[in-house]
């Protein structure tokens, strides 16, 4: 048996996990996909590797899969939809004829709504064969209304009450951690998204810690409870406002500084829960592959630099297959990298830069600026405009059902 890299990275920590970053329910196209386009001495390896990772056979008769679990937006269920698209215009238009009174918006909901549940109904099995430890899916109230606290509770109620292992996936705003408190003090498990700051992450762990406390008095059983925190590495350093800042005040910044000082902001915030003790789990996401050419070395310093680490990695389809791609001209996963600090002249030059100083700084910001932080900001508009692609293609699929109302 030859193991993944992906298995290779969870070897160097026997409580890492590796996640997939989209719907279950696209995998098997995606490793087709993948398959065929394999080198024709790597073909039957990776297809055992992708096997063992996610089979939906294997989920069914042993609740085994090499994934810990799933992690899926609005705009990652649009993959799903469109992966079987006449199954889904199918379903759109069985929702619309059984909520005649719901518009579009509506509607939308409620086919999310049951992407998300069948997403979690496909490896259900996994978290029950583990009591509750693995086979969680995330989803995520709508992203366009990260600063409405009632909207994004009855949202995440509706999602919670899903499937036992859907976990509900809630931004990092102020009312995004009023809404993690509450979760957790009816014992619902959470996903902390678009994050990407040391502020965030002590805000969420603050309320998680709050709503422990108030489940806990009130008797709530926690047994199967988790929290992650997701930290979105590669928007920190590359859609926010750290390269503008630097390019104003004359400050010369490397890919390799702008990835230690990414890696550094989640360093301090792992080694934070690891010393209080935090039942909460950090989680990266956004990694990137980073290809020298034909001949060249690759790297993902975003999976390299905190091997050894007590994480769980969610890795997007694209990003697994390059990893797989690249994997010979990778240096092997050291287990000691997580323990390694950014040089400190590194630190001192980002240090100089209020965008960095908001991420890295405990106090670096008030959970009220949270929203307007440039990453969180630009990521907020991205998948809003994703989101609203995932209600018109719902309200093109009404309109073509139309005529044959008619």
């Amino acid at each position: 048996m030859t193991l993944n890299i992906l298995e290779k990275l969870a070897a160097t920590n026997p409580e890492c996990e590796i996640w997939f970053d989209s719907s279950p329910l696209v995998y098997e196209n995606w490793k087709r996909g993948v398959l065929e386009k394999a080198p024709e001495a790597k073909r039957a390896d990776w297809e055992e590797q992708l096997t063992r990772l996610l089979d939906p056979e294997t989920v069914r008769k042993t609740g085994k899969m090499g994934f810990g679990g799933v992690t899926t937006n609005p705009p990652l269920s649009l993959q799903a939809i469109q992966n079987d698209p006449e199954f889904w215009v199918g379903e759109i238009h069985r929702i619309a004829a059984e909520n005649p009174k719901d518009d579009v918006e509506g509607i939308y909901w409620k086919t999310y709504l049951e992407v998300s549940r069948q997403s979690a109904l496909m490896i259900l099995p996994v978290y029950e064969a583990s009591d509750g430890r693995y086979g969680h899916v995330s989803g995520q109230v709508d992203p366009r209304f990260v600063s409405d606290y009632d909207r994004m509770l009855s949202q995440g109620l509706e999602l919670s009450k899903l499937a036992p292992n859907l976990m509900v996936k809630i931004p990092g705003s102020a009312e995004g951690y009023r809404v993690i408190e509450e979760l957790t003090a009816r014992g619902i498990s959470t996903n902390n998204t678009t994050s990407f700051t040391v502020p965030q992450y002590m805000a969420c762990m603050n309320a998680v810690s709050r709503g422990l406390e108030r489940a806990r008095a009130a008797g709530i059983d926690l047994s199967r409870w988790r929290s992650v925190i997701t930290h979105m590495s590669a928007r920190l350093g590359n859609i926010g406002d750290l390269k503008a800042q630097a390019e104003i005040r004359g400050i010369d910044l490397s890919p390799q500084e702008i990835l230690l000082g990414e890696m550094a902001v989640l360093k301090r915030a792992y080694r934070h829960g690891k010393d209080t003790g935090h039942p909460s789990k950090m989680l990266q996401c956004s990694m990137r592959v980073i290809d020298e050419g034909e001949g060249g070395k690759c790297s993902s310093g975003h999976i390299q630099m905190i091997a050894g680490g007590d994480f769980v990695y969610t890795c997007p389809p694209s990003y697994i297959a390059q990893l797989m791609q690249a994997e010979d001209r990778m240096e092997p996963f050291d287990a000691r990298a997580i323990d390694e600090d950014a040089p400190a002249e590194v630190i001192e030059k980002l240090m100089r830069l209020p965008y960095f100083r908001q991420a890295y700084e405990f106090d670096g910001m008030q959970p009220e600026e949270f929203a307007r932080f440039g990453a969180f900001a630009a990521t907020a508009t991205e998948f809003a405009a994703a989101t609203r692609k995932t209600v018109d293609f719902v309200a093109s699929a009404i309109e073509r059902a139309r005529p044959q109302a008619a």
